[in-house]
């Protein structure tokens, strides 16, 4: 996401602004009647940018963002995440702080950036955050949503007991364990290898927990477990513990004799462990 087209914009109302400051309305003013109201009361506005695709946001996901935050007649952004590679994932309800942020993530779509205007009792209040965000401020952000993943499905259903999970729907188990992958895959992509672990693990667990009733039940929960086998033996292979990547490919090929990705990290670990074996040897001479 890049701010270069609005910071242009800010920028040219701005010296506009200076030249005819006693007869022409402030940038914020000028922004307002191309944006919509999200809420009826003018406290956030909203103008698309960019169209996203599929659903909004549901309550209490966890969301990647990149987003930047400017005061009127200000040209630099007083806080922006454009400059990390990999933004964080923040959770709507616990690290998403600004109310009128939080509201406006809810309306958008992954892949949409949108700019809004928050009213102070949606943003910083009366205080502000010194020495930054003076008192009473009207704030403009900028957002993209590059992806969401529903971690509020996740928390209900492993807030659930044992029992409950267990009678739950198979297909909001499939789609829990799903995220759970998800959210193993981008700590992976980061290369945080100790959290991906965790995450797939705590999926297998889910899995391991449903008692199964029907033959084609128990092939869906296979399906399921083949990619977090293959995941883990890649990651413990990061994690430089060959012994248990070798375990869950073995997992795999159970599951799947014939498949290329078990077969091809077997062969990695038995290199590997039989080039330890030597250098021991040679060690020893």
């Amino acid at each position: 996401m890049s701010g270069n087209g609005l910071i242009s914009s800010i920028r040219s109302m701005i010296h506009a602004d200076e030249r005819l400051r006693s007869n022409t309305q402030s940038p914020f003013e000028q922004l307002r009647p191309q944006m919509n109201d999200v809420l009826g009361d003018g406290g956030i506005l909203k103008e698309v940018v960019q169209l996203g695709e599929g659903p909004p946001v549901p309550q209490n996901a966890s969301v990647l963002i990149h987003y930047s935050g400017f005061l009127e007649y200000s040209d630099r952004p007083f806080e922006t995440t454009t400059g990390f590679k990999y933004p964080r994932m923040m959770k709507l309800g616990r690290d998403v702080t600004l109310a009128g942020l939080e509201l406006g993530l809810l309306t958008m779509k992954k892949g949409e950036f949108s700019r809004f205007l928050f009213q102070p009792q949606y943003a910083y209040g009366e205080m502000g955050c010194p020495p930054f965000i003076p008192s009473s401020a009207v704030v403009l952000y900028e957002v993209q949503i590059l992806d969401y993943l529903d971690s509020g499905q996740v928390d209900d259903f492993i807030e659930m007991s044992p029992e409950e999970q267990n009678t739950a729907p198979l297909s909001t188990l499939l789609e829990v364990v799903n995220t759970q992958r998800s959210f193993g895959n981008r700590c992976f992509n980061q290369s945080r290898y100790d959290n991906a672990k965790d995450r797939y693990k705590q999926a297998l667990m889910l899995l391991g927990n449903r008692e199964t009733q029907s033959d084609a039940e128990k092939e869906k929960i296979k399906i399921a477990l083949l990619p977090l086998y293959l995941n883990l033996s890649l990651t413990e292979l990061r994690l430089d513990s060959p012994h248990k990547a070798l375990k869950y490919s073995n997992k795999a090929l159970e599951i799947d004799s014939a498949n290329t990705k078990a077969l091809f990290r077997c062969g990695q670990m038995l290199q590997r462990q039989l080039g330890q074996t030597e250098r021991h040897v040679l060690q020893d001479v």
